[in-house]
Parts: structure tokens; C-alpha cells; sequence
């Protein structure tokens, strides 16, 4: 879908942009699959902050998304395309041939009236959904599942996608866009194609207002604080940060640190690590 720019009538309509959606249901959702969602706004358990600058936001709804898909060789028809003010990927409302409704991730290229199925003799066509072990080396895959029947957990955001490089033993070769090659059990359940909304990327925020209105709340540089609020802290004016390198808030290495844990149990899953940028 192409980028809509929004007219200079104002300071905050200057740079703002957003995916066209005039091809997406202009209704409400399918309210037997929408229920709501308690904002945490970057709490854990505990009740204590873990994730900085979350909160606020307008009231949105949850929308109930099958990743598993685990009606088993029963077709099923598009009825809509909808907007998920959660994620960034778009939604498709499918309805089986028994009457019952799903939200499935919407697929690049889906459109009303498309007809999808799940199996081993389902088509290898964008929308239907298949075991690594029999989809062809190099087609593209996304909503997999990292083990079998417990739904899909990689590649579910917008434009996300994988390429199957050989399935050998037990395992499929999948290469994410990374350049990252790991290794998925080949009974596992993928979807044929690309997550729809590619371009979201694209879209500029463009205003205070509206990062707020996305549940993101302001952020301030450490280099403006004062020495007893942040390491970068302190001086007249502006000052460079006087470190060797960038420091958090609590005066931990910032930048180029390893985050992975240590001798995690999918390390040998992973055959080539991905590539980072020099």
C-alpha cells in the first residue's frame, strides 16, 4: 500500500505520514474476537518499571489472532482486510466452510474473497499454510512456529519474512532477513509469503502528540541531566559525554553489548549468526 502525506496545515501535520488504507474494512471489528487489554505500561510483575518511556495512549481494543491455525484441511474464505491498532501488520478476517470466524496475520497481496487452507495437500500459494518439510527451498515463509503446535512465534510484523534454504534430517534451514540461517523443526507450520504492510516503515510520526497517542512517552538525553541523574550528566552548555563510550542510566555499557544469554538452549539451532553492520 503506498504512503499518504498529509497536507502542511498545520506544525503537526508537517512531516506526518501513514500508510493508505482505503482498501482495509472502514468498520468495527468482529466483536466476538475483540476483548480489552489492561495497559501496563512497561511494569512487570512486580509492579516496577522495566521498559522506560511507555505509557498512556489511546483506548484500543484487542483483537483474538489465531497463529496457530489449527483447523486442519478445512478451507476457508477472506471476508475483509482490517487495520490492528496494536500491531504493525494488518489483519484478515477468515471464515471456515463450517461458519466459524478467525483473525489470521494478513499476507502481502490478500484481498476479499481469497480462499486459504491449512495441510499437507493445501496449495503452495501466498495465505496457505504448510510443514516446513513440504514447502520448496527457496519460497518464503512467515508466522512460523519455533516448535510444533505451540503457534507461530517468528516473523508476524509487518513485511517480515523467511527463505527455506534445504530441510535435511529434522530440521528446515530457514534464513530470516538478517542473514541470521537457523535451524526449525521440519513438523513445523509455516505460512506461504510475506506479512502484509511493508511499507509501515515508511510512515513518519511527525508529532508529539501523536508518539503519545501510541503509548510512548517523552525521553530526555542524559548529556542534559545532571551528574546525579546520569553519567553523561553535568557541565555548562553542551558538552560531549567526557566517556570513552555511552553509559545507561545506571552506568552500564550502552552500546555494542551482548544482550543474548549465555549457553542458551537454541545456540545449536543456530548454524550462521546474522550479519552485523560494520
Amino acid at each position: 500500500m503506498p504512503i499518504k502525506n498529509y497536507k502542511s496545515t498545520r506544525a503537526a501535520r508537517k512531516k506526518m505520514s501513514i500508510v493508505d488504507r482505503r482498501e482495509l474494512h472502514k468498520g468495527q471489528p468482529h466483536k466476538a474476537l475483540t476483548h480489552g487489554r489492561k495497559r501496563l505500561s512497561g511494569r512487570g510483575s512486580a509492579g516496577k518499571i522495566t521498559i522506560r518511556h511507555r505509557g498512556g495512549g489511546a483506548k484500543r481494543l484487542n483483537r483474538k489472532v489465531d497463529f496457530g491455525q489449527d483447523k486442519l484441511a478445512i478451507p476457508a474464505r477472506v471476508e475483509r482486510l482490517e487495520f490492528d491498532p496494536i500491531r504493525s501488520a494488518h489483519l484478515a478476517l477468515i471464515m471456515f466452510v463450517d461458519g466459524v470466524r478467525r483473525y489470521v496475520v494478513a499476507w502481502e497481496g490478500a484481498k476479499a474473497g481469497d480462499t486459504i487452507e491449512r495441510g499437507e495437500k493445501a496449495l503452495e500459494k501466498p495465505g496457505n499454510r504448510k510443514q516446513l518439510k513440504d514447502i520448496t527451498p527457496g519460497v518464503t515463509v512467515f508466522n512460523v512456529e519455533m516448535m510444533p503446535g505451540r503457534g507461530g512465534k517468528m516473523l508476524r510484523s509487518a513485511g517480515s519474512y523467511g527463505t527455506i534454504m534445504d530441510v535435511q534430517g529434522e530440521y528446515a534451514q530457514l534464513q530470516l532477513a538478517s542473514g541470521e540461517v537457523r535451524l526449525i523443526a521440519k513438523e513445523s507450520y509455516a505460512t506461504i509469503g510475506k506479512v502484509s504492510n511493508p511499507d509501515h516503515w515508511l510512515q513518519r510520526i511527525g508529532s508529539a502528540g501523536r508518539s503519545r497517542r501510541l503509548g510512548r512517552r517523552p525521553q530526555v538525553r542524559g548529556k542534559v541531566m545532571n551528574p546525579v541523574d546520569h553519567p553523561h550528566g553535568g557541565g555548562e552548555g553542551a558538552q560531549p559525554i567526557g566517556l570513552k563510550a555511552p553509559k545507561t542510566k545506571w552506568g552500564k555499557p550502552a552500546l555494542g553489548v551482548k544482550t543474548r544469554q549465555k549457553r542458551r538452549y537454541s545456540d545449536n539451532l543456530i548454524l550462521e549468526r546474522r550479519n552485523r553492520k560494520k
